[in-house]
């Protein structure tokens, strides 16, 4: 009996330990930075609660197109045709502060994290992944490389494994459906995951920690499609944002994914992740049309 319920106990401190680790990479504020017309701006919302972003302070240099992610607490800034690095604390608002550098200047980056490294990749004749340790500014070191070099693609994560969808290739002029992925916490190369449901180039994503979703795409895509990340496959149609959109972004509580931003326009839709479904619309962000922002978010 003893080891019975010795077995209960390990099989829930397990559970619990896996769900804690899972939700280290997200957080309730949403958090968008950076966008069209090398914008600085960084705006945020209480993702539980539907509204209009708020002003929240600006990044140390303004940039399209970088990469952001989390590990709860700060959120970080990468690339965006630059190799800078910055980052906030987001619970608190305010301007952001220099965390170092890429290995290189990434002109359209794509971030993850499993909660301790946020990962970056997108150049367009090239495919390097870099990783930093969040909680430590410094520059980035070399990860690895994806299985195909292209940049607007988008990242998320589950806490264990990070996974690129679609992207662009300047130097081949071609449009990627790929999905690759890595597992974070082990340098390496990219292994093909499966193809998203269409090409989805300046495509936004999201992760509640199982599913990872990514929505919109070049041109005015109103297209959502998710894989199971711990899964590899090809992906499965979710539904379809309120209205075509591309260069938007994506961030989640672990419950609702907010897609924010893109090609004339600013608003925010939502979804809950666990049901597929259409989007609804959330709010707007808190400046008129910005397309190409980096989203992430914490508490």
């Amino acid at each position: 009996m003893l080891g019975i319920k010795l077995g209960i106990f390990s099989e829930l401190d397990a559970a619990a330990a896996a769900e804690e680790d899972t939700a280290a990479f997200y957080g309730g504020r949403g958090v968008w930075g950076g966008g069209s017309s090398y914008s600085n701006i960084i705006d945020y919302v209480t993702i539980a609660t539907t509204g209009d972003a708020t002003d929240f302070g600006d990044l140390t240099v303004g940039r399209e197109y970088p990469g952001a992610c989390s590990n709860g607490t700060r959120g970080v800034w990468g690339g965006g045709s630059s190799n800078v690095i910055d980052y906030v604390t987001i619970a608190t608002t305010g301007d952001a502060t220099d965390f170092g550098d890429l290995t290189s200047s990434q002109h359209s980056a794509a971030a993850c994290s499993n909660g301790t490294r946020g990962v970056w990749s997108g150049k367009s004749n090239s495919n390097p992944i870099d990783y930093i340790t969040i909680a430590t500014p410094g520059n980035a070191t070399d990860f690895g490389d994806l299985t195909v070099g292209r940049h607007y693609a988008a990242a998320c994560s589950n806490g264990t494994r990070g996974v690129w969808g679609g992207g662009y290739s300047g130097t081949f002029n071609a449009k990627y459906n790929t999905i690759d992925y890595v597992t974070i916490a082990t340098t390496g190369n990219a292994t093909d995951f499966g193809d998203l449901t269409s090409t989805q180039t300046q495509v936004g994503a999201c992760s509640d920690g199982i599913k990872g979703l990514w929505a919109g795409g070049y041109y005015f895509l109103t297209t959502i499609g998710y894989v199971t990340i711990a899964t590899p496959s090809d992906a499965t149609d979710f539904g379809d944002l309120s209205a075509g959109r591309h260069s938007t972004a994506g961030c989640s509580d672990g419950t609702k994914g907010l897609f924010g931003g893109g090609q004339w326009s600013q608003p925010i839709d939502y979804v809950t992740i666990a049901t597929p479904s259409d989007a609804t619309d959330f709010g707007d962000l808190s400046t008129g049309t910005r397309y190409g922002p980096g989203a992430c978010s914490g508490d």
